[in-house]
């Protein structure tokens, strides 16, 4: 309830969030999926010094159901169908990834990113630590993995931009808004880090 409540507390007061409680979004797209990256990529940020806050494996398809809508899980009456449009949070739909890219919806390869995205289970994180968007992205390396230095994940793992297996928020607003499109506030874990004074001042 306490994580709840200052979740919600964070969504109103955007600049509350901030400092070793900054958050991010990530998404290991199906190709690092199907490449089983997960456990190297999870491996670095872990290492880095980052918290895991949230984690799922997500089948995007059209045949998924509705899936979330970015003003929060449903409307009405709120009953549990609402609250959680796809089974145990594990399957979303087309609409879900539109909305995540909407941004980019007028580019000509909006609807390739949209069918590759959707062509296989994707990996949704939510880390949280000082400064987590900026140093994600440096970890992360460019979008195009030609441009991405060794030692990124896209440096070591990608050749094409296409298939650069890893989604990170650009910026903190976007971050909070990926944030409350992939997961609703209950998936959110507020736990104790023991290794909090090891990594900051």
């Amino acid at each position: 309830m306490i994580c709840l409540l200052l979740t919600i507390f964070a969504n109103l007061f955007p600049a509350a969030r901030a400092g070793v409680h900054e958050r991010t979004f990530l998404a290991v797209k199906p190709d690092g999926v199907q490449r089983r990256l997960v456990g190297e990529i999870v491996q670095r940020f872990e290492r880095k010094g980052f918290k895991l806050v949230a984690l799922k494996l997500v089948q995007v398809g059209r045949g998924a159901g509705r899936g979330r809508r970015s003003g929060g899980w449903g409307g009405g009456d709120g009953g549990a169908s609402e609250q959680r449009p796809y089974p145990l949070g594990l399957q979303a739909s087309e609409e879900l990834l539109r909305e995540h890219y909407a941004e980019l919806q007028e580019r000509p390869f909006f609807g390739r990113l949209v069918k590759y995205m959707g062509s296989g289970p994707v990996v949704a994180m939510v880390w949280q630590g000082l400064d987590v968007v900026r140093i994600s992205r440096a970890l992360i390396g460019a979008t195009d993995p030609a441009d991405a230095p060794p030692g990124t994940v896209r440096g070591d793992f990608c050749i094409e931009v296409g298939k650069n297996v890893i989604h990170g928020s650009d910026s903190v607003e976007s971050a909070r808004r990926e944030i409350a499109l992939w997961f609703s506030p209950n998936e959110l874990l507020c736990w104790e880090d023991s290794t909090e004074h090891w990594l900051y001042e």
